[in-house]
């Protein structure tokens, strides 16, 4: 097939590229970035370079494709005169645009768990609102829409505040369950939906372990030698404060804080339970914590 994957050479999008073109697939990956030209054509595939906001070079990109992979990319939430739902809502608009004027009959979407809100999941409604324009899309196009849990690179955020305080002090987890994922088991579910024989409309929700927040500091304590790394619950108003004395753009932190308020009351995550994977993916945590410890060790 002819498949065009968006996200560059991300911790998805690179793994992904890697195992369709394994299988013999034509891929091409779009990028932002013109140095990322010659690494992506090493890989094997095609690169496109443009913007997601230019609509007219996603048209042109999709034209011919067999299945496009869709993904808002991340951007700082250090910029403060950055509005994320904003950009959620136009790129969505133009990846719907796009896919209706090039004549791409599917679909994969990576959005994510708790997009099945409208509100109540903080930053995640951004991710609803792209589902909601897509699947706005006639009905002969078939969408598949990703939704891939908390991510265990995240964890790479608690690195300064694990070494200044000895813990992870946020608003969810402790003795909630929180759902992980790794990018690696994402890139396989995302390639098993483009190389289905699909046709209609769908969810797929994506996680590699399940585990408390205590499970979590307790297996990554382990890894970096700090078997005493304690999980404390903290309130959405010190979650907060410590996300703007960090620098965080306000309105992305009162996101994110209502999100992981949302995931510790079980709200976020319900329709993740109800519509659990029947299998688990094959990265866990224990194996992404040899990674978090050598880059805790270089810190």
């Amino acid at each position: 097939m002819k498949i065009v994957l968006t996200g560059s050479l991300g911790h998805i999008s690179k793994p992904l590229a890697a195992n369709l073109i394994q299988n013999g697939h034509e891929v091409t990956v779009i990028s932002s970035n013109p140095e990322r030209k010659k690494d992506i054509e090493a890989l094997g595939a095609e690169a496109a370079i443009g913007t997601f906001e230019d609509t007219g070079f996603l048209i042109e990109t999709f034209t011919g494709a067999d299945v496009v992979y869709t993904m808002v990319s991340a951007k700082s939430y250090f910029d403060h005169d950055f509005d994320l739902l904003a950009y959620y809502e136009q790129l969505g608009r133009n990846y719907s645009e796009a896919v209706r004027q090039s004549g791409v009959k599917r679909v994969v979407n990576l959005s994510s768990i708790g997009a099945h809100l409208a509100v109540g999941n903080g930053i995640l409604s951004g991710a609803h609102r792209v589902e909601q324009l897509l699947d706005a899309l006639p009905g002969d196009i078939s969408i598949t829409h990703i939704r891939p849990v908390s991510f265990f690179y995240n964890l790479y955020g608690y690195v300064p505040m694990i070494q200044s305080t000895g813990t992870i002090s946020v608003n969810y987890g402790a003795e909630k369950m929180i759902p992980w994922v790794s990018p690696l088991d994402i890139a396989e579910a995302v390639a098993d939906e483009i190389e289905a024989i699909f046709g209609g409309r769908k969810v797929r929700y994506v996680a590699s372990e399940e585990l408390t927040g205590h499970e979590t500091a307790r297996i990554l304590g382990q890894a970096i030698r700090k078997p005493g790394l304690e999980w404390v619950l903290v309130s959405p108003e010190e979650s907060l404060s410590d996300l703007l004395a960090a620098g965080m753009n306000k309105e992305i932190a009162a996101g994110l804080v209502e999100m992981y308020g949302a995931l510790y009351t079980g709200l976020l995550s319900e329709d993740y339970i109800q519509n659990r994977p029947p299998v688990m993916g094959k990265v866990k945590l224990a194996d992404f914590a040899k990674e978090f410890a050598a880059a805790f060790d270089q810190k």
